[in-house]
């Protein structure tokens, strides 16, 4: 069982690639994965639109609000999604996290 996140995620946390992680395109396989050293990951289409907005700079709350007007949906569910998504990553320890 992977241990909870050091940083609390909240709709005030700032998250962004960890250090040596990268979103690259796999051309022979036709999909973007996120390496990290020794390992990749590869991510679908919602996975690949969060992690291009995690810019160190805006909160998952902005960002959860974008997502919210840009695909008309509720933006406390569409929070509680990437919520879950950056745990779930963090865990893997692709992501830096502050609150």
């Amino acid at each position: 069982m992977s241990a909870a996140p050091a940083v609390p995620v909240t709709a005030q946390t700032v998250a962004r690639l960890a250090r040596g992680v990268r979103l690259r395109e796999d051309p022979v396989r036709g999909q973007t994965v996120l390496l990290a050293p020794e390992r990749a990951l590869a991510l679908d289409d919602i996975a690949v639109m969060i992690v291009n907005a995690l810019d160190g700079e805006r909160n998952l709350g902005a960002i959860s609000e974008e997502f919210s007007v840009k695909f008309e949906a509720p933006k406390e569910q569409i929070l509680a999604d990437v919520i879950a998504f950056i745990e779930d990553f963090s865990k893997r320890r692709m992501l830096e996290l502050t609150s």
